[in-house]
C-alpha cells in the first residue's frame, strides 16, 4: 500500500480523519503497516507496550481478570486507536490485547512518538483526548470490578449472618405450634377443674412472675441445671409432671411462688395449672426469640440497603457519614466476629454532612475497614472515628496490626500493588479509595508503625459554591 493510499485510509479514519493531511502523511510515512490474524497479541499483560496502534480494520479486545474471572473491558475496531498514547504514563497494560478479527493496523514505535508529537500537533491533541476517555473507561471498569468483589465478599458474610437469625426464627415458629397446642390442652384441663376467682388471681400472679424475668442470661449452665433439678424435685413431690421443670427453670418463678400455687390447687388441677403456666412462658420466650431474630434480619437488610444506596439516584447530594459508617460496620460485623476483633466507632455529635455520592463514600469505608480487619490478628482491635475538622469531616480507621513497612508505604496506593497472596487481592482496593476520595475533593493519608496504623480521610463539608450550587468533582 502506497503512502498516498494510506493517507486516504487515514482521512476516512473515525478518530484521526479530521487531522490535517500533512500530519496524516507524516503518520503514513513513519508507521509500519501490519496485518494481524485472530489470536495475535497487540500487547501482553506485564510487558511494556511497544507503541501506538492505529486500527484500520478488524477488531481487538482487552480482557482483564481482577479476581472474579476474565472480563472484556475495552474493544477496538477499525477507526479506533490503542497501544501507548502521547504523554501516557501507562507502560504495562492490565491484560492481554488480542486480535479477535482479521485486522490491519498502522504501528508507530514508542521511540518515534516524541517526533510525532513535534510534527503532528492536531493528531497529538486528538490522541490526548482519546487517552483521557480511555483512562476514564478503565477507571470505571476498575470501580465496577472492585465493587463486585466487595459485594461478593459481603454477600458471603451476610449469607452466614442472615442464616443464623433465619434459622432461629424458623425453629421458634415450628416449636411455637406445638407449645400452643400444649397450652390449649392445659387450658381445657384447667377449665374442667372450675377454678375460683381467688385461684385464678393466684395463677395469674405466678404466671406474671414467670414472664417478668428470664433466667437464661443471668445463670450459667451449671446453675441453671441445678435450678432445673430443684424445680423437678418440687414437681415430683407434688405429683405434677416433671417435664415442666426445664421451661420453668428459665423463668423468674421461685419455689415460694410454686408453694403458694400448691396451696390453691391440688392434684390434677395443680398439674394443669403448672402445664398452662409452663406453656405460656415457653410461648412467650419463643415469640421473643422470633422477634429478636426477625429484628436482626430487618437490621441487616436495612444496613445493606443503606450501604449500597440501591434506592438512591446516581447524583451527588449531602451525605450522612455517621449513617454510612454504621451501615458499613453492620455489614462487616460477621467478619469481625469470626476473628473476635473488637471494633469500636466514635462519631462526634452533630457531625456535619459532606457533599458527594453516598454509595461511593461507603465503598471507601468498606475497603479501609475491611483492610484493617485483614491486618489485625485474632482478638485484635479496630477503631473508627469521625469528627469535624477545618472545613471538612475527618474519618480515621485505626488498627493494632503489624503496620506497613516504610519500604512499601509509598506504593500502597498504586494500582495493582498488593501484599496479599495470589487470589486474595487485586491491588486495586486502595487505588480505588484514593480515586474516590479525590473525586470528592478530599485527601487521604496513612501513618503506620508496628501496632498502630491509621488511615485518615478528609472530605470537604457540604456547602454552596459562589453561584449557589453544590459541587463535587467527578
Amino acid at each position: 500500500m502506497t503512502i498516498e493510499e494510506l493517507v486516504e485510509r487515514l482521512a476516512s479514519h473515525r478518530t484521526l480523519g479530521a487531522a490535517p493531511r500533512e500530519e496524516l502523511a507524516w503518520i503514513a510515512a513513519h508507521a509500519e503497516l501490519r496485518v494481524l490474524e485472530p489470536g495475535a497479541l497487540i500487547s501482553r499483560m506485564g510487558e511494556v507496550v511497544e507503541g501506538l496502534v492505529i486500527m484500520l480494520s478488524g477488531r481487538a479486545t482487552i480482557r482483564v481478570d481482577r479476581g472474579a474471572g476474565r472480563r472484556k473491558v475495552m474493544e477496538w475496531r477499525g477507526g479506533d486507536v490503542t497501544g501507548v498514547l502521547p504523554y501516557s504514563r501507562t507502560w504495562m497494560p492490565p491484560g492481554d490485547s488480542v486480535v479477535d478479527e482479521h485486522a490491519e493496523i498502522l504501528f508507530i514505535a514508542r521511540a518515534d512518538l516524541p517526533k510525532m508529537i513535534h510534527a503532528c500537533y492536531e493528531v497529538t491533541s486528538i490522541l490526548v483526548h482519546v487517552m483521557t476517555d480511555r483512562a476514564r473507561q478503565f477507571t470505571k471498569s476498575d470501580l465496577h470490578d472492585e465493587k463486585l468483589l466487595s459485594l461478593s465478599t459481603l454477600a458471603a458474610g451476610l449469607a452466614h449472618e442472615l442464616n443464623n437469625p433465619a434459622s432461629a426464627a424458623m425453629r421458634g415458629a415450628k416449636s411455637l405450634s406445638g407449645v400452643l397446642m400444649a397450652s390449649e390442652e392445659a387450658a381445657r384441663a384447667l377449665g374442667a377443674a372450675r377454678p375460683s376467682e381467688a385461684q385464678l388471681l393466684e395463677l395469674d400472679a405466678v404466671r406474671d412472675v414467670c414472664m417478668r424475668e428470664a433466667r437464661e442470661s443471668s445463670l450459667g449452665t451449671i446453675a441453671l441445671a441445678e435450678r432445673e433439678d430443684g424445680i423437678a424435685l418440687w414437681l415430683e413431690s407434688h405429683g405434677a409432671d416433671a417435664g415442666a421443670a426445664e421451661p420453668l427453670s428459665k423463668t423468674g418463678v421461685t419455689i415460694e411462688a410454686l408453694d403458694r400455687l400448691a396451696l390453691c390447687f391440688q392434684g390434677k388441677a395443680l398439674d394443669a395449672a403448672l402445664r398452662w403456666i409452663s406453656a405460656a412462658c415457653t410461648a412467650r420466650a419463643l415469640t421473643l426469640e422470633i422477634e429478636r431474630a426477625t429484628s436482626r434480619i430487618h437490621a441487616l437488610v436495612a444496613a445493606v440497603k443503606g450501604f449500597t444506596q440501591m434506592d438512591r439516584a446516581l447524583t451527588p447530594a449531602p451525605v450522612d457519614i455517621a449513617k454510612g459508617l454504621s451501615d458499613t460496620l453492620t455489614v462487616l460485623e460477621g467478619k469481625a466476629r469470626a476473628k473476635s476483633v473488637h471494633v469500636s466507632m466514635e462519631v462526634a455529635p452533630d457531625l456535619p454532612r459532606v457533599f458527594g455520592y453516598a454509595a461511593e463514600c461507603n465503598q471507601i469505608w468498606e475497603k479501609l475497614i475491611d483492610n484493617a480487619l485483614d491486618a489485625v490478628a485474632d482478638s485484635g482491635r479496630v477503631a473508627v472515628t469521625a469528627e469535624k475538622g477545618a472545613g471538612s469531616v475527618v474519618v480515621c480507621v485505626t488498627d493494632d496490626g503489624p503496620g506497613i513497612s516504610a519500604a512499601i508505604r509509598e506504593r500502597i496506593f498504586e494500582p495493582f500493588f498488593t501484599t496479599k497472596s495470589v487470589g486474595l487481592g487485586t491491588g486495586l482496593g486502595l487505588d480505588i479509595v484514593r480515586r474516590l476520595v479525590q473525586w470528592h475533593d478530599g485527601e487521604i493519608d496513612v501513618e503506620s508503625q508496628p501496632g498502630r496504623t491509621v488511615f485518615r480521610v478528609r472530605l470537604p463539608l457540604a456547602g454552596p459554591d459562589p453561584a449557589g450550587n453544590h459541587t463535587v468533582s467527578r
